[in-house]
């Protein structure tokens, strides 16, 4: 489905006859449809280098891998239903008509619950963190192990793709930054070679597994029983990581939120129910990771400002790209003091 057609099966768009009505939440490759008590979440016909959703077929074969990976910690994900249109009228789930497109079926949790906005408001206390970390542990032990071999090349371009904002990065902030970036890029060549053999032996060891791959707070609501959601089912290699590198990806986000002391309570609590460092080495891996975690937000938020029409809305993608930059330049630095 394309844009225009979207709001439109949003305003009157019929599931199990009601109308739908709903709000629509939009990402880089997503429309998410709200009604009362549903979520719809629908995929972009769109392909690029990392996914593809470019046919009707590609988008249904994801669509039902959400599902089913998410189902593995959370029970929200209700069905795929299919999207048809019926004498010029839209309608979702079973029934007459031309399948145009398929939708994941979730139930719809309230939006101050999720942990980002309970973040932003000061509302989430140690008690929140040790029921998440209780449930990440639980996930992560169960979570298939996957064996590989650890690709230098591979790792260092992960971290050497933020070459991409250098320009932006540059205009919008000065050289400054554009040196720090290319001090960094080398920090982590340096970094990747010294401890690849460690890489190779975390990985020997089991602690590469079948995660969720995109676990920051804006994917957790925190209700008693805390919810995570919307792991990555497009591309299996930004999901099959080392524990440290996801557990490293929510602490980094809670520092991120001026939120330090959280960030230690979740490592706290969750070492307690599955201990993954065992060597005293992969502290310097984890900090590494966060490194590399904030790397990547700085580079998505740098190419929103890129594509961001909007005066207003670009100056906010910048200053908060700029804000991963310091921290992943802090996680360089202590990790330099710490060699």
């Amino acid at each position: 489905m394309e844009k225009n057609e979207v709001y439109q099966l949003a305003k009157i768009g019929i599931f199990q006859n009601n109308p739908l009505d709903g709000n629509i939440v939009e990402t880089n490759i997503s429309w998410v449809i709200l009604t009362k008590k549903f979520a719809f979440k629908l995929k972009k016909p769109i392909k690029l280098s990392f996914l593809d959703y470019s046919s009707l077929e590609k988008r249904k074969k994801n669509c039902e891998r959400e599902l089913m990976l998410n189902r593995r910690y959370s029970s929200i994900y209700l069905e795929v239903v299919p999207i048809r249109i019926f004498e010029n009228s839209w309608y979702l789930g079973v029934g007459p008509g031309e399948i145009i497109d398929y939708a994941v079926c979730m139930r719809k949790l309230r939006n101050s619950m999720k942990m980002d906005e309970m973040l932003r408001n000061n509302e989430v206390n140690r008690a929140d963190i040790q029921r998440l970390a209780s449930l990440l542990a639980k996930f992560h032990k169960e979570a298939k192990v996957v064996r590989a071999s650890f690709e230098l090349s591979k790792a260092k371009n992960i971290f050497n793709d933020l070459e991409t904002i250098h320009k932006i990065a540059q205009d919008e902030l000065g050289l400054e930054i554009g040196r720090k970036i290319k001090e960094s890029i080398a920090w982590s060549d340096t970094f990747l070679e010294k401890h690849v053999q460690r890489f190779q032996e975390r990985i020997s060891e089991g602690w590469t597994r079948d995660l969720h791959g995109d676990l920051h707070s804006g994917n957790i609501f925190l209700y008693q029983d805390p919810v995570i959601f919307d792991c990555i089912e497009f591309n299996d290699s930004f999901r099959q990581i080392d524990i440290l590198y996801e557990i490293a990806f929510l602490c980094m986000d809670l520092e991120h939120f001026g939120r330090p002391d959280l960030s230690g309570d979740l490592l706290h609590f969750y070492q307690g129910l599955l201990s993954c460092f065992i060597k005293e080495e992969d502290r310097e891996l984890f900090n590494y990771f966060k490194a590399l975690r904030a790397n990547v937000r700085a580079k998505v938020f740098f190419l929103n400002a890129l594509s961001d029409t909007d005066q207003v809305s670009r100056i906010s993608h910048v200053k908060i790209a700029k804000s991963y930059m310091n921290l992943l330049f802090e996680y360089q630095k202590i990790s330099r003091i710490n060699p």
